[in-house]
């Protein structure tokens, strides 16, 4: 898919748009947040040792059109890096929101990561939630955007009427 058709699929008028991305995929992205001086925020809470900031997530507020995302496109469209958000809320409050998500407990009570922001994650989880489960995950957010298994296309997810819809962008 050309970066071009992406960026016109992710565009939006009424909501920001947001990335978050993976440092454990993204080589050096601390060094790339700082770099292209974009909002953002971890998503691990806290003061991070060196190793483990330069391999959490990061949701960051991006310009369609700024250089930032032009390279995500080009370097990490097809490698996993992360995914696009639409949301009319503030990079504070979808922070807020995102580290609910991926701060998560297993059966027994224990801390766990969930990597919702990792697109072969995303692909996989959100068909298989029930309404309600759905309604928490997108909580204010209006659609997220993840590469497809192919790498070529992009998929948006929806949450309408407590129904997923998902449509294949190409």
């Amino acid at each position: 898919m050309k970066i071009e058709t992406i960026k016109e699929h992710i565009s939006a008028r009424n909501t920001f748009l947001y990335c978050i991305l993976d440092g454990a995929t993204v080589l050096d992205l601390p060094q790339q947040l700082f770099k292209y001086d974009l909002p953002n925020f971890c998503l691990f809470g806290g003061d991070l040792e060196s190793n483990l900031a330069h391999v959490a997530p990061y949701v960051i507020c991006v310009p369609v059109e700024h250089e930032f995302t032009q390279w995500v496109l080009k370097e990490g469209f097809g490698d996993d890096w992360g995914i696009f958000v639409h949301a009319r809320r503030s990079l504070i409050e979808m922070r807020r929101h995102f580290r609910g998500i991926a701060n998560s407990y297993d059966d027994n009570g224990n801390s766990r990561v969930f990597r919702f922001y990792d697109p072969r994650v995303l692909r996989e989880f959100l068909p298989t939630y029930t309404p309600k489960e759905l309604t928490a995950f997108f909580g204010n957010v209006d659609a997220f955007f993840a590469e497809a298994e192919n790498g070529e296309n992009l998929i948006r997810f929806d949450l309408n009427d407590n129904v997923l819809t998902q449509t294949v962008l190409n």
